[in-house]
């Protein structure tokens, strides 16, 4: 009999605790919160960069130098389109030389700190190059990094100067002007 008692109090004293614990267990439960938050983004409109012209020397001379300025008509013309007002980081490379199509011969060509203009009002031609809404005459090594894209996109005009030797086999010579665009945050 002293044993089922004991057994009975053990009992009731392992119910209290599993009921003690389960009511701590509820209660903690009960005094959570919870919030939610959200994460949101807007992706800009692509960038978009095509060399509408390229810079065109026409006939050249051997031994006598050939310089296109960046207002001229025959000047690079590059137009970048994408979020408009959006900031824009612009990279030249640029070659050194321009070769036959067989590489048999190369010609210098060179850019000097004021070849190259930037349009902000993306105007189609160097000869109608607004200087109020852009830069003019920038070094296209070291291009301005507070560009912004206008409303008709921005173009980038570049100029620059062929120089062929007095030997300088004839043909017809080219090297490729490679644009970089990318937003910058700005």
């Amino acid at each position: 009999m002293k044993k089922i008692i004991k057994l009975r109090i053990g009992l009731v004293i392992f119910g209290l605790l599993t009921l003690s614990i389960m009511l701590t267990t509820v209660s903690t439960a009960f005094a959570q919160e919870v919030a939610v938050g959200s994460a949101t983004a807007t992706v800009l409109t692509a960038l978009t960069v095509t060399s509408s012209s390229g810079i065109t020397f026409g006939n050249v001379y051997q031994g006598v130098a050939k310089t296109i300025d960046n207002t001229d008509a025959d000047a690079g013309i590059f137009k970048v389109t994408g979020q408009v007002d959006a900031g824009i980081s612009l990279y030249f490379q640029m070659p050194e030389y321009l070769a036959l199509s067989d590489g048999s011969s190369r010609m210098t060509i060179s850019f000097n700190s004021t070849d190259c203009s930037v349009d902000t009002t993306g105007a189609d031609s160097p000869t109608t190059m607004n200087g109020t809404k852009g830069w003019l005459d920038t070094d296209p090594r070291n291009l301005p990094g507070a560009v912004q894209i206008g409303s008709s996109g921005t173009s980038i005009y570049l100029g620059s100067k062929v120089t062929p030797s007095i030997y300088q086999a004839a043909g017809n010579y080219s090297g490729d002007i490679i644009l970089t665009v990318s937003y910058n945050g700005n």
